[in-house]
Order: structure tokens, then sequence, then C-alpha cells
């Protein structure tokens, strides 16, 4: 497993802009595809966006289709979420998760698919 902290959330306007980060510590974080979920208060954990460890290969909600951006820099052993253009359904706590993968090509979209996680961290959009 690897140790996952998230950073960059707050209080934003809509139709303003956030990058989250989420920095990992442990071994082979290359080898690990990555993702990003939020929770809103009384909902479920939903997914976001997924990256495949190669960063070949990214995927995202619909909801945050074309406004969200995630990434990666295996060599800082970090994710990122670039969130322009956000609304107030954007509200949640974001966060990231990790998973080994034995192919570059491979992201994964679903809660039971990550064994690590992050703290989370709070993003609050006002209207």
């Amino acid at each position: 497993q690897v140790q996952l902290v998230e950073s960059g959330g707050g209080l934003v306007q809509a139709g303003g802009s956030l990058r989250l980060s989420c920095a990992a510590s442990g071994r082979a974080f290359s080898s690990y595809a990555m993702g990003w979920f939020r929770q809103a208060p009384g909902k479920e954990r939903e997914f976001v966006a997924a990256i495949s460890w190669s960063a070949g290969n990214t995927h995202y909600a619909d909801s945050v289709k074309g406004r969200f951006t995630i990434s990666r820099d295996n060599a800082k052993n970090t994710v990122y979420l670039q969130m322009n253009s956000l609304k107030p359904e954007d509200t949640a706590v974001y966060y990231c998760a990790a998973e080994f993968a034995e192919s570059g090509r491979i992201w994964y979209g679903k809660v039971y698919e990550y064994d690590s996680w992050g703290q989370g961290t709070q993003v609050t959009v006002s209207s």
C-alpha cells in the first residue's frame, strides 16, 4: 500500500478553479493507478476521475468531463486534479485513491477497486 495526503481544497465561488494535489509515500508509486472520488453530505462516495500509471489512460465521470483534468508526476509521487468552471454541486470532500496495476493501461473507476485512500480535502463552491 501507499500512504496518501490530499491538499488544495478550499472555498471558491461558482465558475472558479482549484487544483487538488495528492502526495504519495511508499514504494513504486509509478506502478499504481490513481483515482479521485468525492463524497457530499448524505451521499455515497462517487467516482470523479482516474489515471493509469503510465498516464496514457484517463477517465472522467460525465458530470466533470470537460471541466476537470487529472494528471500525475511520477517523479514527484503526486497526482493532481485541476478543477475549472466549478459548480455548487461540486461541493464535497475529495479523496484520492491508489491501487497497484500490472499494466500501465489500467485505470479503476470503482470504490472497491482501491486499497489505499487519503484522508480527504474539503471543496466548497458557493453560488
